[in-house]
């Protein structure tokens, strides 16, 4: 009696071995389940018996090379301080075993910090201590698990991944299986009494058998795994009646050739998963064209401030920085790409990365990576590398920064889980029913009900629909993290505005100086200090002050969020922010900005802010959400607001960036779904709290994870067509539903009643999917010119 290993599941060839009252097949197993039941992993089984890899037994030296600095550093996502990321790609991932095991691995080396899986591109995601474990012994690690990492040129350069190959060899068996099965079966299908068809059937139709074997077997390979992976883990996917129909069909016509009975359905079964294969296919190269597009082609509206060789600085896009070029970041600025420190002294948070919030201490001369975020006062950095939109993209995507919401995607897994049932019930309903009638048409009709009632197009509408949507945005400036933020921006009734800089300009602002005079060589270490900090007030005056742009070194730096921030500049303490920052009481109700010197207050900058044009007609139209202004500002202009938004529910000033947040907890309290509007920088926590948070970008680097979309700060007066564009998306994922539903009902009506071909019914099943396509590129497209003149 043949026995299967424990840990792989695999059949026992040589000598067996026992432990712990289990067999294993090689001394890699046994020490696998060993490492696993020592660390109480072994609950690994549980979730898929025998599920572990077979540990590879190559020598242990074959990873040495990656503790070369050339490859550490080609190989490595990101190597600060003690911590390293490295991304490596496992192609033997297969089930919910392998990531549960491999997402556990900091509980079996402390070294460890976390590791992630990406499943459907097969890799992994490791933070790990390189100064205690290098690159090449957790490669060996990983290889003694039964995980051995794939490295290469490819996977080093981080290439895109392109249509998988094995799909494409799967459609072209099928394919010349299809093509000469059809000719081979042409004397069957003209019939007539002639000798010689006669005489050579049984070879026309056992040569149509071997054409078959390896479509049945190997072309739909994948829909096999996906079905039997489904029902492993007690789900019913939509690849169950699509195999039960290839399992009818190959049966029925296996019997009628083996049998003489008839020249069964081998032409139509080829035919059958041709069509399906092809019509995967297109879905797949559709959707990958979205994802790039997604990552590549949109660029966030980050302007990032760039510094010529006489220190003049000019604000441009992210998209536009080039190796070479130097770049200002300031406090709490995150740092776009790879970089030199060439002035300031760094302090970086890598927490976006890592999920570490430990500071590293950086000097000129060092390398910064991208992603970090600087604390304290400004650097000059020196570009060394591009731009990578889709690295920006995975911080913004980090799983510490997502807000766990369900949605249409878990509605079409419903539909889908339940229309399976639905449709076995029919088929085995409709089964008795013909086998009592015709057994020879009983076959045919239940072989098309479980090929034409398959729910793809279903499962594509809304992916494919909010795919476009966000592109269609993205190109109008409006950047959304993810298709559900898409549907919770249809669900928001209520919209929170923060003043500055948000529904106020940034550069149009009128200030007048107000104190005792200043000196030039106060002037100049104001400004120096104005351009550590990103507040919009900061960045304004930091315009109005006009003097020679000489800067200087900038000592403990502090900022106090929402209060203001101080610094040591040339032997002198400056201090700038609020009146209570600096020990005065605001007399009059304005906005202004006070400045002192080494505890003695000089004066203060009064502003009078300028609204963004059209402001009024915004609101006017927003009469269906409930607006709320919050402002760090006094209620100096709380009349003006009042004319320009008169259905304003209430507004709050004097708010610190806590009372933001507890403001929005407040209204979430009252059932409100709640979408913030803000800069990105003091509104962060308000922004993370909210149902959908959107920082608003004009001339600086206002990244921030905490938000669900990022848009340009000239857009905002635009507000209601986004809004609309997101509720009528909703709108046509319904639609493409109802399409869906309207097509299997004709569909089924033929098939069940013994009209409709297996063959025929192949034919139209990838047609409802491009169908769909379709009807959402060419309805998206509609709704975008709508509201936008760029809509695609």
């Amino acid at each position: 009696m043949s026995e299967n290993c424990f840990h792989c599941g695999q059949g026992i060839e040589k000598e067996r071995i026992l432990f712990d009252e289990k067999t294993f097949c090689c001394n890699g197993c046994k020490s696998v389940y060993e490492i696993l039941n020592i660390n109480n992993l072994a609950n690994f089984y549980e979730l898929n018996k025998r599920a572990g890899i077979r540990p590879n037994d190559e020598s242990s030296s074959q990873f040495e090379y990656l503790d070369t600095p050339e490859i550490f550093e080609k190989v490595t996502d990101f190597s600060e301080g003690n911590t390293s990321l490295v991304t490596f790609k496992i192609p033997v991932i297969h089930c919910s075993s392998c990531i549960w095991l491999l997402e556990s691995l900091h509980t079996l080396n402390e070294d460890i910090k976390y590791s992630q899986v990406n499943f459907t591109r097969k890799t992994l995601q490791v933070s790990f201590n390189h100064n205690n474990l290098k690159l090449s012994e957790l490669a060996k690690f990983l290889n003694n698990l039964g995980y051995k990492p794939v490295i290469n040129l490819e996977t080093a350069d981080k290439n895109v991944d392109h249509l998988d190959k094995s799909l494409l060899v799967k459609l072209a068996i099928a394919g010349f299986a299809f093509g000469n099965g059809m000719f081979l079966a042409f004397p069957e299908y003209i019939g007539g009494e002639d000798f010689w068809m006669q005489q050579y059937k049984g070879l026309f139709r056992s040569l149509t058998f071997l054409l078959a074997i390896p479509v049945v077997f190997y072309s739909a390979s994948d829909y096999y795994k996906s079905a039997w992976y489904g029902l492993k883990n007690k789900i019913v996917n939509i690849d169950v009646p699509i195999v039960l129909g290839i399992f009818v069909l190959f049966g029925r016509s296996a019997y009628e050739v083996i049998s003489g009975y008839g020249p069964g359905y081998f032409d139509t079964l080829c035919g059958l998963l041709f069509f399906m294969l092809l019509g995967k296919i297109f879905q797949k190269r559709t959707y990958s064209a979205l994802s790039y597009d997604r990552d590549y082609k949109s660029f966030y509206p980050i302007a990032v401030t760039k510094v010529d060789f006489n220190g003049k600085q000019q604000n441009i896009l992210l998209s536009e920085i080039k190796v070479g070029d130097r770049i200002l970041v300031r406090n709490q600025e995150l740092i776009p790409v790879d970089a030199i420190l060439i002035n300031g002294e760094g302090n970086i948070d890598n927490s976006f990365i890592t999920g570490e919030s430990e500071s590293i201490s950086k000097q000129p001369g060092d390398k910064i990576f991208a992603g970090g975020k600087q604390i304290g006062s400004s650097l000059e950095l020196e570009v060394i590398k591009n731009v990578d939109q889709s690295y920006l993209t995975q911080l913004w995507n980090k799983e510490a920064f997502k807000k766990y919401e369900t949605g249409l995607d878990t509605l079409t897994n419903n539909i889908s889980k339940y229309f399976t049932f639905i449709i076995l019930g029919i088929t085995l309903i409709s089964g008795i029913y013909w086998s009592t009638i015709d057994m020879g048409k009983m076959f045919q009709v239940v072989s098309a009900i479980l090929i034409i009632a398959c729910p793809c197009a279903l499962a594509l509408s809304a992916p494919f629909t909010f795919g476009h949507i966000m592109r269609i945005l993205g190109r109008n400036k409006f950047y959304v993290k993810d298709t559900l933020t898409i549907e919770k921006i249809a669900k928001i009734d209520t919209l929170v505005f923060d003043k500055t800089g948000t529904i106020t300009h940034r550069k149009k602002t009128n200030i007048k100086y107000d104190g005792v005079e200043i000196s030039e060589f106060d002037l100049l270490n104001i400004k120096t200090l104005l351009k550590n900090s990103n507040h919009p007030l900061s960045k304004s005056l930091y315009d109005f002050i006009e003097v020679n742009d000489d800067y200087y070194s900038v000592e403990n730096f502090e900022e106090i969020s929402g209060k203001g921030y101080e610094a040591h500049i040339r032997g002198n303490i400056y201090r700038i922010g609020s009146a209570k920052y600096n020990n005065q009481e605001s007399k009059n109700l304005e906005t202004a900005v006070y400045v002192s010197k080494n505890g003695e207050f000089l004066g203060k900058f009064i502003f009078k802010n300028e609204y963004r044009d059209h402001l009024k007609n915004l609101f006017k139209v927003l009469t269906s959400y409930k607006i709320f202004i919050l402002s760090g500002d006094n209620s100096s202009e709380e009349t003006q607001l009042k004319d320009i938004i008169p259905n304003c529910q209430a507004m709050a000033f004097n708010q610190s960036p806590e009372d933001k947040l507890n403001y929005i907890k407040e209204l979430q309290d009252k059932n409100f779904k709640v979408a913030m509007l803000g800069d990105g920088l003091n509104d962060a926590g308000a922004l993370k709290q909210s149902n959908v948070g959107i920082a608003i970008s004009d001339d600086t680097n206002s990244f921030t994870p905490s938000s669900d979309v990022i848009m340009n700060g000239d857009k905002v007066v635009d507000l209601d067509k986004y809004l609309n564009v997101c509720k009528g998306s909703i709108t046509i994922v319904k639609m493409t539903f109802i399409i869906s539903f309207l097509y299997n009902i004709v569909g089924l009506s033929y098939a069940v009643t013994g009209h409709m071909d297996p063959l025929f019914a192949a034919i139209i099943m990838p047609i409802s999917s491009i169908t769909v396509v379709t009807f959402t590129t060419i309805s998206t497209w509609i709704l975008g010119r709508k509201y936008f003149k760029k809509a695609a």
